[in-house]
């Protein structure tokens, strides 16, 4: 991962992969060629991330769990959503350690990851309020005041500018400290604030549902989804787990199996050599066993043919 500075890429699997300690399952939901940035800042203790996409997605994510998490949309563009939470521009969200959570967004995407030893946030509360600010068991999802969001946003952009212009001068410790401090101070500010709401009871167990519900799509790779099977394997009733991808996903269990695997296939698509591979080959070993049908459904979610996808790869290897 960069020390600090910013990569765009033009493929999700590798831009999924660049985000770094976080393990990230990333579906592209719609059509168009995918576009991603990624801005680092490594300050001392405080990691900054930021995020920009041009498609709409869905993203599993599993944070690690030595170090604390607050995530966040950077900008009015982003139609951020956590857990089936819609999130505004001002919210924050306060991650439990070693979370595991879908985000997905409606268009565009700009969000924000900031993490850090929880002892490093602990001592910085404690000295700018009196009180200990420690990680939520489970997710929370703040509403600060105006004022402090503001200013953390602020930060955020000044900070990220100075990654992408000016990346010699955050290499200075002095500059660097100074950065961090800043953006602790505004962040412990939004934190502080009494107005957080803990998700609900029945949405966290929704959240437990769709773990689970991850954790049993890793392991299927058939032609089709069994859904009575896949819904006794993980012990909710079929109503349950179709009301809970319909809030966390915002399409059904059937729906999201079929994105994971034509996302899948695009990847194979995009890294494979047209010389050696056809894409009757590349769509077999993604058990798609009909060429037509595969054929409509990537074109009705990608915009283009497989043929399409496959001849651009070989472009990129010229």
């Amino acid at each position: 991962m960069t020390e600090n500075g910013t990569t765009t890429f033009a493929s999700p699997d590798e831009y999924s992969a660049a985000i770094g300690a976080a393990k990230v399952n990333l579906f592209v939901t719609a059509g168009g060629e995918f576009k991603g940035r990624l801005t680092w800042l490594n300050l001392g203790g405080l990691n900054v991330l930021r995020g920009q996409e041009n498609l709409p997605r869905i993203a599993f994510v599993a944070l690690p769990p030595a170090q604390v998490h607050i995530s966040f949309p950077a900008s009015g563009l982003s139609g951020l959503i956590y857990c089936g939470l819609g999130l505004r521009l001002g919210h924050v969200v306060f991650h439990g350690l070693g979370e595991r959570a879908h985000q997905r967004t409606v268009g565009e995407g700009d969000w924000c990851f900031m993490s850090l030893p929880p002892e490093q946030l602990a001592a910085c509360s404690k000295a700018l309020t009196g009180q200990s600010i420690r990680p939520p068991s489970e997710g929370l999802v703040i509403l600060p005041e105006a004022s402090a969001s503001r200013s953390l946003l602020r930060l955020l952009s000044k900070a990220c500018r100075l990654a992408e212009t000016r990346r010699g001068l955050i290499a200075n410790a002095e500059v660097a400290r100074s950065l961090e401090q800043e953006l602790l101070h505004a962040l412990v500010n939004c934190l502080a604030t009494e107005n957080a709401d803990r998700i609900s009871r029945w949405r966290q167990r929704h959240a437990d549902i769709m773990v689970r519900f991850e954790e049993a799509m890793a392991m299927r790779s058939e032609p089709h989804l069994n859904l009575s099977k896949l819904c006794t394997a993980i012990g909710v009733p079929e109503r349950t787990l179709r009301l809970c991808c319909a809030e966390f996903l915002g399409v059904s269990p059937t729906r999201y199996y079929l994105l994971r695997r034509l996302n899948k296939a695009r990847s194979a698509l995009r890294r494979a050599n047209p010389e050696t591979m056809s894409v009757a080959e590349i769509a077999r070993d993604h058990q798609f066993t009909e060429l037509g049908r595969f054929a409509v459904a990537y074109r009705a979610i990608f915009g283009e043919t497989p043929s399409s996808t496959l001849r651009r790869a070989s472009t990129k290897t010229e």
